[in-house]
């Protein structure tokens, strides 16, 4: 994993975002588009892999599309934030096949989750079955997606490279 103090070259970076955009592209492409041969190309994707700044190469589904009509934000506030009730909530999120998303804030919530259902009736009976009574949970608030107005789910390397510039 690559420290906070240290920073990826501009090839790195270059390749980062091109596989981001799509990440089916042959090693070939990837070469060409970076300004590089193949094989160095190859070897930075794998050491971009090993330190864990790509975890994984994933299809971008449409969830509606596919039958998944009701998305979810869960805010949740839990009883105690010991670490070890933190980790066990977090821990029975990852169980959940209806949490998508499991983010610890800080502030008056002490989770959000991101839900997906294919319909109203089945989140409901995970709200009501498995979420509210989960142990350590004291309050649930849910806000319902009416439409999304942007799913950006890569990072922006552009604005990255801005604040580059201005400290170097």
């Amino acid at each position: 994993m690559i420290m906070p103090g240290e920073r990826l070259d501009a090839i790195d970076r270059k390749i980062l975002a091109e596989l981001q955009a799509n990440g089916r592209m042959t090693n070939v492409e990837l070469a060409r588009r970076v300004g590089i041969s193949a094989p160095p190309c190859l070897r930075r994707v794998r050491a971009l892999e090993d330190q864990g700044l790509i975890r994984g190469y994933h299809a971008l589904v449409d969830a509606r599309a596919l039958g998944f009509e009701v998305q979810v934000f869960v805010m949740v506030g839990l009883q105690s934030q010991a670490e070890a009730d933190l980790s066990a909530f977090e821990s029975r999120c990852r169980n959940w096949p209806l949490v998508r998303e499991c983010n610890m804030l800080n502030g008056e919530v002490d989770f959000i989750l991101k839900c997906v259902a294919p319909d109203l009736s089945t989140f409901q009976r995970f709200l009501t079955d498995e979420l509210t009574s989960a142990p350590n949970v004291i309050s649930v608030k849910t806000s319902l997606v009416i439409r999304c107005a942007k799913d950006e789910p890569a990072v922006p390397f552009d604005v990255l490279e801005e604040r580059q510039a201005e400290i170097a």
